[in-house]
C-alpha cells in the first residue's frame, strides 16, 4: 500500500496538482438469511482497490483502478490528473480545501472483540435457526424471517500533506421478524426486533450489548396483542417517543437536513436539498428549548465512528442544535473552506474504492436530560396519548419539512398509563412544528443508539451506515392519521 501511496502522490506532485489523496481499501461482507429456520441464502463479498483524487488548477479529478503495482499507481494518478484537466473547462468554482493538521503514520480500529469473519458460518446461520425455532414454538407465530449482515472495513490513506492514517472497522445488523398470519382474512401482522444495528463484533450476538433471549421471549405476545389491537382514531395526540422509533425521525429530520452541502443545494439526490438553509445559521428555531442535538465521529460502537475521514480529517463532535436553535453542519474539506467555517468536522467518506469521497452523515444524535425523567415518568404526564415503539415506514418531502412516520408498535396512553396497543398510527408533523412540540426529554437511562445499516445517497448511489442515539421524549399535540383511513381501504 505504501509503495503505491508513494508513487501514485509522487506522480501527482510532478504533475503540478494543488493536492492529491491515495485510499487504499478492502472491504469484506457477508449476509445471511433464514426462513423459518432454514437457510434461505448466504453470500460473502469483497471489494479491492485504491482510488486517487487530486484539486488540479481548482478542478477535480479522481481514478480507481484494481491493479496493485506502483506502475498501475501512476496510471491511476496520471488519469485523475487528466480527469481535473479535461474538467477544469466546465469548472465555474475553484475548489479548494479547508486545512487540518498532519498526522503522520497513525492507526485507529473501531471497538469490537470477535471479529464475526473468523466465526464459522455453520455457528451463525445455528444461532439465527436457534432463534428462529423459539419463536416458531410459540403460539400465534407462523413464519420467522431471520437475517445478518456484516461488513469489515479496511482503509489505508495518504495525502500529498503527509498524513498517512491506517483504521478498521466492523459492524453488525441481525434482525428476526415473526409473522402472524390470518387466514380467514387473507391478512398477516409482523414484529420485528429492535435491537439496532452496531458497531461491534460477533460478540453482539452472544448477549453484549443487547438482551437477546428477553427480547424474544416478548415477541410472541405482543404480536398477537397487535392482531387483536383496535384501529386508531385519528386526532391530535400527546406522543411519548420511544429511542427505537425516534432514531429514524432524527435521521431524516434533522440528518440529512443539516448535510451543509444538501443545505447549499450542491445535493438533491434520494430526498430533495434542505429547508435549513445557510442564511438560517444561528438564527433558526429548529425545536423547543430542551432540543439539543450533536454530530460525533467519535461514539463508542457507532455505525459512522472514525479515526478519521476519506480526506484525513479528524473524527469529531460539535453542536448541530443547541438549546433548540440550529448551530451548526455536517462538513467535508471544501464545504467548510467554501463557505467559511475554518476546520471540516470529517464527513468525507466512499463507500468503496471505486467512489469518490461525498459528505455523508455523523451519527447525528439528540442529547439526554441529566438527571432527566424515566420513559414512565414522561408516559405519567401524559392525560391522553400514544406511545410509540420500534421504527417502520416513512415519508418525507424535498425539502426534509414535512413527514410521516409509522412504527412497530403503538400504546394507548390513558391518565398517565399504557392501555393496550393500537394499529393503523402515523403521526405527521412538519420539522419544526414536530421538534418545538417536544416539552420533555428523558434522562441518560432512557438513551439507546440506533442506526441504519445502508442510508443512500449522491449519484452514483452509496451507501452508509449511521447511528442515532436518543433518549425518550415527550411531544405534546402531534397529529396522528389512521393509515387505513389514509390509503382508501
Amino acid at each position: 500500500m505504501r509503495r503505491l501511496a508513494e508513487a501514485a502522490l509522487e506522480r501527482a506532485g510532478q504533475l503540478g496538482v494543488d493536492h492529491a489523496d491515495f485510499r487504499f481499501e478492502r472491504i469484506r461482507n457477508q449476509d445471511i438469511s433464514l426462513r423459518d429456520a432454514k437457510l434461505e441464502s448466504a453470500g460473502d463479498g469483497e471489494q479491492v482497490g485504491f482510488a486517487v483524487r487530486v484539486v488540479h488548477n481548482g478542478t477535480w479529478g479522481f481514478a480507481a483502478g484494481v491493479d496493485l503495482t506502483p506502475e498501475a499507481a501512476v496510471r491511476v494518478a496520471e488519469q485523475a490528473v487528466e480527469v481535473a484537466r479535461v474538467s477544469t473547462a466546465v469548472n465555474s468554482e475553484p475548489v479548494e480545501l479547508a486545512d487540518e493538521p498532519v498526522y503522520d503514520d497513525v492507526r485507529w480500529i473501531s471497538a469490537y472483540d470477535v471479529d464475526p469473519f473468523a466465526v464459522p458460518d455453520s455457528e451463525k446461520i445455528g444461532r439465527l435457526a436457534e432463534w428462529s425455532e423459539r419463536l416458531l414454538a410459540s403460539d400465534g407465530v407462523d413464519h420467522v424471517d431471520a437475517r445478518l449482515s456484516q461488513v469489515l472495513e479496511g482503509k489505508f490513506y495518504a495525502d500529498l500533506a503527509g498524513t498517512v492514517t491506517t483504521q478498521q472497522r466492523v459492524r453488525l445488523h441481525p434482525a428476526i421478524t415473526a409473522v402472524a398470519v390470518d387466514a380467514a382474512h387473507g391478512t398477516f401482522e409482523t414484529m420485528r426486533t429492535l435491537a439496532p444495528p452496531v458497531g461491534r463484533g460477533y460478540e453482539y450476538l452472544t448477549g453484549t450489548g443487547w438482551d437477546w433471549d428477553a427480547e424474544l421471549a416478548g415477541i410472541p405476545e405482543l404480536l398477537t396483542e397487535r392482531t387483536k389491537a383496535p384501529s386508531v382514531e385519528a386526532g391530535t395526540y400527546d406522543l411519548v417517543v420511544d429511542p427505537s422509533n425516534l432514531w429514524l425521525t432524527i435521521h431524516e429530520s434533522i440528518g440529512h437536513a443539516t448535510e451543509l452541502d444538501r443545505a447549499l443545494g450542491y445535493e438533491a439526490a434520494y430526498a430533495g436539498t434542505s429547508f435549513a438553509t445557510f442564511d438560517k445559521l444561528g438564527s433558526l428555531q429548529y425545536g423547543s428549548p430542551v432540543m439539543n442535538v450533536v454530530g460525533d465521529r467519535t461514539t463508542e460502537h457507532g455505525l459512522s465512528t472514525i479515526g478519521w475521514d476519506d480526506e484525513g480529517v479528524a473524527g469529531q463532535r460539535w453542536d448541530l442544535v443547541h438549546d433548540g436553535i440550529l448551530t451548526g453542519y455536517q462538513l467535508d474539506r471544501r464545504m467548510a473552506k467554501l463557505k467559511g467555517l475554518g476546520r471540516s468536522n470529517g464527513c468525507a467518506f466512499a463507500d468503496s474504492p471505486g467512489h469518490i469521497p461525498v459528505q455523508r452523515m455523523a451519527n447525528v444524535s439528540l442529547q439526554p436530560a441529566p438527571n432527566g425523567p424515566s420513559t414512565n415518568e414522561l408516559i405519567a404526564g401524559v392525560e391522553r396519548g400514544i406511545y410509540v415503539i420500534g421504527d417502520k415506514s416513512w415519508s418525507i418531502d424535498m425539502q426534509r419539512y414535512n413527514f410521516q412516520f409509522t412504527g412497530q408498535r403503538f400504546y394507548r396512553i390513558e391518565h398517565g398509563e399504557l392501555a393496550g396497543q393500537l394499529r393503523d398510527v402515523a403521526y405527521q408533523a412538519t420539522t419544526t412544528d414536530f421538534w418545538g412540540a417536544m416539552e420533555a426529554v428523558g434522562g441518560p437511562q432512557t438513551y439507546v443508539l440506533g442506526g441504519a445499516f445502508n442510508c443512500g445517497k449522491a449519484q452514483p448511489g452509496q451507501v452508509a451506515a449511521v447511528s442515532h442515539g436518543c433518549p425518550a421524549a415527550l411531544f405534546r399535540g402531534i397529529n396522528i392519521l389512521n393509515t387505513v383511513t389514509e390509503g382508501g381501504r
